[in-house]
């Protein structure tokens, strides 16, 4: 018998990485040895672990034990076959190439090689087989907001053909880190019981002061029209991600997308209101069909009975969610519709995780 393979999660103590840790004990178990890895950037150290041992060594619980959290180095990945790197950008640029010197192959969740042609843009239910070829030895996934609309779009361009793709990003707050979250609550606390707050110029940005941590204004009682640094043209980065990761999963190099990404105060699910426009007209039934049918998606769609996707409802979940479903008004080949996924979980962690158990699949034929 094949000996199950070797992993290595590295963020293991991050917001994605509690997450992960939570389904490898709840997806079927093929893997042998999981190394738990902290790197010098993963936030939530201490509130993530449940224990430590004596003298003070961090642990954390995966599949119904405790497991040691080691530090980030060169020899943690000895012998390990396949590393999940749930970690910055920066982190993964550095030590993503360590791991696979050492003959691992590693499945990223960050930016560090989404672009790379080198490295396949994965995500399974679309394009599993590219994960097959990895000159680098690495697999990329795409970013949270492309996450939470491409099984959707890619499932609608594979019966309609698309031909242009318009989106409006909802990001939750937990998109920008723990950072992002811890800085949500201070200011819900701070605005909390300010009856009249929100209704003058500027007193919601004088009521949270210093608290707006990552964000570039109040997110509480407010919405920001910017996520990223800035692009080219007066685009973000994370809008420019957003076209270059859609078209390179889709295999449409030169697709149309015109994306906005706005940070809402939601603690975690990213939502898109969508405006897909196709090669010929779609009659919304069919669509539905498409919808209900395809692997990673519910569809949710009910408004006159008051069933629709929100953050709220889907979060902890593991599908896109889609509803609103309807014909553009001045379009016959154009669909609007509305998504919301968890963007720590199909937004990142199962992503990764699906990849790796593919490759498991591939690679060790258990």
């Amino acid at each position: 018998m094949t000996p199950k393979p070797t992993l290595a999660v590295v963020g293991a103590t991050g917001a994605v990485g509690s997450v992960m840790l939570q389904m490898l004990t709840h997806h079927a178990d093929v893997w042998g040895e999981i190394r738990l890895v902290s790197s010098p950037r993963s936030a939530g150290l201490p509130q993530a672990l449940g224990s430590a041992r004596a003298g003070g060594t961090p642990l954390a619980a995966v599949r119904g034990e405790e497991c040691e959290i080691l530090a980030l180095d060169e020899e943690v990945f000895d012998g390990v076959d396949l590393a999940l790197f749930l970690v910055p950008e920066d982190v993964a640029a550095r030590w993503a190439p360590v791991a696979v010197s050492k003959g691992a192959v590693v499945v990223d969740t960050s930016a560090a090689f989404r672009a790379d042609p080198d490295v396949p843009l994965v995500v399974p239910e679309i394009n599993a087989h590219a994960a097959r070829v990895r000159p680098r030895g690495i697999v990329a996934g795409p970013g949270c907001t492309t996450l939470a609309l491409i099984v959707a779009v890619g499932a609608l361009h594979a019966e309609f053909g698309l031909a242009e793709l318009v989106v409006t990003a909802q990001q939750a707050a937990s998109g920008a880190g723990q950072a992002g979250v811890d800085a949500l609550r201070a200011q819900l606390g701070l605005v909390a019981g300010g009856g009249d707050l929100g209704t003058h110029p500027g007193d919601v940005r004088r009521a949270v002061g210093d608290t707006t941590g990552p964000f570039p204004g109040p997110l509480a009682l407010n919405v920001l029209p910017w996520s990223g640094t800035p692009g080219a043209d007066g685009a973000s980065t994370e809008e420019e991600r957003v076209r270059d990761e859609t078209r390179r999963v889709l295999g449409l190099d030169r697709l149309r997308i015109a994306a906005t990404c706005v940070r809402v105060p939601v603690v975690t699910g990213h939502s898109v209101s969508v405006h897909a426009r196709f090669e010929h007209p779609v009659p919304v039934g069919r669509a539905h069909e498409v919808l209900a049918t395809s692997p990673g998606v519910v569809l949710y769609d009910d408004p006159t009975a008051g069933d629709f996707p929100t953050p709220a409802d889907v979060v902890g979940t593991d599908p896109a969610w889609v509803g609103r479903v309807r014909r553009s008004l001045d379009d016959e080949r154009a669909l609007d519709f509305f998504v919301c996924a968890d963007n720590l979980r199909k937004g990142a962690a199962l992503n990764a995780l699906q990849i790796a158990e593919s490759l498991v699949t591939d690679l060790w034929d258990l």
